[in-house]
């Protein structure tokens, strides 16, 4: 295989990636728990934007039932981030002929 070319793929595909995450950052993801009384707002790496909470789980006695939805919106809003994530970059990936599985680090 031409060194040159390679070379020039590699720089390619260095620059796309670059771009894939500059996308990935602008995506926002919202999971929801509890019939969607609770609801999480993630950024497309992860961080945090919003969390919106029902005004009827504001009872004292149901703070231990609040803190687990909230969690439950958080993983779920996390799995979108991530299926996100995966479905762009199996796109960015599609023509490059790698092997399937392989497994990038962002």
């Amino acid at each position: 295989m031409d060194m040159l070319k390679m070379m020039k793929q590699a720089k390619q595909m260095q620059e796309k990636m670059a771009g894939l995450q500059e996308e990935v950052a602008q995506i926002e993801v919202t999971g929801t728990s509890g019939g969607g009384l609770v609801r999480v707002t993630l950024s497309g790496k992860g961080d945090l934007k919003a969390l919106a909470i029902d005004p009827s789980l504001m009872k004292p006695d149901d703070a231990e039932i609040l803190e687990d939805l909230i969690v439950a919106a958080h993983a779920d809003a996390k799995g979108k981030a991530e299926a996100a994530l995966a479905e762009r970059t199996q796109a960015l990936m599609g023509g490059l002929g790698l092997p399937a599985g392989l497994k990038l680090p962002f």
